[in-house]
């Protein structure tokens, strides 16, 4: 009897461990089944970011089994360096960038791919304020121009210059900070930048937008695509499932920014406490009208590309960036990972 009450005893102290490495075991199977995945923005947290923001903050990615951790950039060059040095796995840049670095570096074993265009229309623009007398792109003959050296609109402006006869320019260089500054202070006559992000730059420094001219690149002869997000071979390769889950994630979550841009700033305040909420709200409508849900990406189909026009465009970057080798557009893209056309079905309906 008493032999009998031992071992009872000894199976109910048992019991509370083998239920421990029961649990501990199945937490263990749930982990090595999600994909861990590294992405890189192009800049910093805001308004547009709200776009890779949501899907995680929704557990979006973790419905795909998908664990996502999106961090901050410092612009689409250093984007594409990190997926291509492997320390990411997908990341958002812009498509010029990328075709530069594959142009420039034809034996790198890893070069990334674009497998979702975002931003149909690049955001380049140049702006100046109206005081300055600037009223049209010709009025830019002899100027001072102002941009970082690694500026997209700066990269791609002998494509603007050359489909509007505009003649030479004088470039002064600056870190991104003191861009809209020196544009505010009158150092230079003009800017190259980000429409959305230079123009409420620009209000923050006290300049009104009434008192801005802009020159959007797409609204005067330069249809160039802006930011893709692109992906590491090693990930395509070894993870082709798992991007797929990725894209279908990330369109649902888009879907939900674009419809409701303004909730969709609480996601960038949780990774950016002193964001300007209202600002941002601004920017993000701002992109969604200028490059997401612009009349191209309506003609084309929200995350897809036209073949001619990647083809010209990766002849235009090619003689504008005096790129090493020319840019293959064939190599730069891959569409085979898109979500279904339902599941792209993502704009908000067009302003009338």
């Amino acid at each position: 009897m008493l032999a009998t009450r031992r071992g009872a005893l000894r199976r109910a102290a048992f019991a509370p461990v083998l239920a421990l490495g029961l649990m501990t075991g199945l937490v263990a199977q749930a982990q090595a089944q999600t994909t861990p995945i590294k992405f890189q923005l192009d800049w910093r947290f805001e308004g547009p970011s709200a776009l890779f923001l949501l899907p995680v903050a929704k557990g979006y990615f973790k419905q795909e089994k998908l664990d996502v951790a999106v961090d901050a950039g410092n612009g689409s060059g250093g984007a594409v360096l990190r997926v291509a040095s492997g320390a990411y796995d997908l990341g958002f840049a812009d498509m010029a960038a990328l075709m530069e670095f594959h142009a420039n570096n034809p034996d790198a074993p890893a070069k990334p791919v674009a497998v979702m265009m975002v931003y149909n229309n690049t955001p380049a623009a140049v702006l100046a304020l109206k005081k300055s007398g600037i009223r049209s792109l010709a009025d830019l003959n002899g100027k001072k121009l102002g941009a970082p050296v690694f500026d997209a609109g700066r990269r791609g402006f002998p494509l603007l210059a050359k489909a509007n006869r505009i003649g030479p320019v004088q470039w002064i260089s600056m870190d991104p900070p003191l861009r809209e500054t020196m544009l505010a202070r009158g150092d230079v006559d003009a800017i190259t930048g980000f429409s959305f992000t230079s123009l409420l730059s620009l209000e923050a420094r006290g300049v009104k937008a009434a008192d801005v001219v802009v020159f959007p690149y797409p609204d005067h002869g330069v249809k160039l695509y802006g930011n893709a997000i692109i992906a590491s071979p090693r990930f395509i390769k070894e993870h082709p499932e798992q991007l797929k889950a990725f894209l279908r994630a990330f369109a649902k979550g888009a879907k939900e920014v674009m419809a409701h841009p303004d909730a969709a700033i609480a996601y960038v305040k949780e990774r950016d406490g002193i964001a300007n909420a209202d600002l941002e709200k601004r920017r993000l409508r701002m992109a969604i009208d200028a490059v997401i849900a612009s009349p191209d990406a309506r003609a084309e189909g929200f995350g897809q590309i036209a073949v001619p026009r990647m083809s010209l465009m990766a002849s235009q970057v090619s003689d504008a960036y005096g790129t090493r080798t020319r840019v293959d557009p064939g190599a730069v893209w891959n569409g085979g990972f898109l979500p279904t056309a339902a599941e792209l079905d993502v704009l908000p309906p067009a302003r009338k």
